[in-house]
């Protein structure tokens, strides 16, 4: 099959807000020349082309770009789903669990890869947005009960002396391939962009707290589309997709 082909299928076919046609097309490589074919394929497409795809995730079935997605490609991925007007953030938690905790993945070189990035840690805050008082819990005291915790906020120095804290909890206590397991693989063994990414999510609910809510947010970015639309495959992310691929 010619691979220049079907990246342009699979791009028109995206732009046309067919996603299953084009998950299709690249599932049909994978059977006609193996996943090594569709991994070039893969490289070869755009960060926004790879998202469309893989946010539509189906936990129903097993996809094989899913099971094959790069951390690289992955991260690059994440940082641009911003674009799209997901204020539940639902596909992107749903995106990030079916990859991040997949059968062969090693979830610290996702999370690694999405650190490295300009905007890795505020997507990772969005990951969190509905669990942050259960992750402020966790930084100080190692659980996820929000109720037992009535201290003071910690600092980011205090954060960072306490980085090699023994857990509290065990990694096999928190395994649900959700927001506890990534938070407690981001705290015990990717600190520094545990921290970080605290500290984004912090912002962001201070922001809340003061009137300007994702809506708000939403509504002066004109770069973003409805996700009404793109859940229904009917968009993807264009009016900034050359800037915002550039950046990374």
């Amino acid at each position: 099959m010619n691979h220049l082909a079907l990246i342009t299928k699979t791009q028109t076919l995206i732009a046309a807000g067919d996603i299953v046609g084009a998950e299709s097309a690249l599932v049909e490589l994978a059977d006609a020349e193996g996943d090594s074919a569709l991994m070039v394929v893969l490289e070869q497409l755009p960060a926004k082309d790879i998202l469309a795809v893989i946010r539509e995730y189906d936990n129903s079935k097993e996809s094989v770009i899913n099971l094959l997605v790069s951390p690289q490609q992955f991260a690059r991925a994440v940082v641009i789903e911003k674009q799209y007007k997901d204020l539940t953030r639902t596909h992107l938690r749903g995106m990030v669990n079916s990859i991040i905790f997949r059968e062969d993945a090693e979830p610290v070189e996702f999370l690694n890869a999405i650190g490295d990035l300009d905007g890795g840690s505020e997507a990772l805050a969005d990951y969190f947005s509905d669990q942050w008082s259960r992750i402020e819990a966790f930084a100080r005291t190692g659980t996820f009960d929000a109720m037992e915790d009535h201290g003071e906020m910690l600092s980011q120095t205090a954060l960072l002396a306490s980085a090699y804290a023994k857990p509290v909890l065990s990694q096999d206590e928190v395994a649900d391939a959700d927001w506890m397991q990534l938070a407690w693989i981001l705290r015990y063994e990717c600190t520094d962009l545990f921290i970080e990414m605290l500290m984004v999510l912090r912002a962001k609910a201070s922001a809340h707290d003061a009137g300007l809510d994702d809506e708000e947010e939403a509504e002066e970015d004109d770069g973003k589309v409805e996700t009404g639309d793109t859940d229904r495959g009917k968009a993807t992310p264009s009016a900034r997709e050359s800037d915002e691929e550039s950046a990374i």
